[in-house]
């Protein structure tokens, strides 16, 4: 089982840090957090890496180069410009029938095992992880007429539920892939044909997207909060 790792984007939305380093390089307790990301599968049993590189290639080149994690680690250059669709398809060559796929900045506690028990079951093209939304505002609850009650603190929104990344994936989807986008293009394109499942998770999840993120990764560390560290049976 391969897993294909997209860190080759510019992420313009944790400038001005990515002027200088691509975010997957982004520390989390000393570490590039992509290794944070790699390490989640590698304590699953699954350490058969393809790091699709692009933006500030060579910091992630550099890094990897001379370095033995216990890891098989194939880095593939897909262009600085590329977008995510492009970037799996760019990978296809190192492929298996069945493969795995995330963003390099997100980290889960997903049981990845289960995860692909599920996606075989469904037998679907793809099946994409799902997790709860996590409103990014504090919330008001009332009654009805209008009498506050109670304050909500950023609260889990389970009515509503979002793209997590640890992506499952057989071959046979790129026999139906149109489109640079993943999110966009590719994984729309599949609904007609009832090609695409997710696998709902309701635990930790957290990605990312900015250096505010970066910063309230790294203080959950230091604290020694790191439920994203998990041990399980071999995917």
């Amino acid at each position: 089982m391969k897993v294909v790792i997209l860190a080759g984007g510019s992420g313009t939305r944790a400038y001005p840090y990515t002027e200088y380093l691509p975010k997957p390089m982004m520390p989390v307790g000393g570490k590039p957090i992509l290794l944070r990301v790699m390490d989640i599968y590698a304590r699953q049993g699954i350490t058969e890496f393809v790091i699709s590189v692009g933006h500030r290639k060579e910091i992630i080149l550099d890094y990897f180069d001379g370095r033995d994690f216990g890891w098989k680690v194939d880095l593939v250059d897909t262009g600085a410009q590329t977008d995510t669709g492009g970037r799996i398809h760019g990978c296809r060559h190192l492929l298996g029938d069945t493969f795995m796929a995330t963003y390099a900045d997100g980290l889960c506690d997903v049981d990845l095992g289960n995860l692909l028990g599920f996606h075989r079951k469904m037998g679907k093209l793809a099946t994409i992880t799902s997790v709860p939304l996590r409103s990014q505002y504090g919330t008001i609850e009332a009654d009805a007429h209008g009498v506050i009650n109670d304050f909500r603190e950023k609260p889990v929104m389970k009515d509503h539920w979002i793209n997590a990344g640890y992506f499952v994936m057989d071959k046979r989807i790129f026999d139906h892939w149109h489109g640079e986008n993943l999110e966009r293009d590719v994984f729309p394109g599949l609904l007609p044909g009832r090609n695409l499942a997710t696998f709902r998770h309701d635990g930790f999840f957290k990605s990312m997207d900015t250096y505010k993120d970066q910063q309230e990764i790294e203080a959950m560390y230091s604290e020694g909060r790191t439920p994203w560290v998990r041990t399980a049976q071999a995917a």
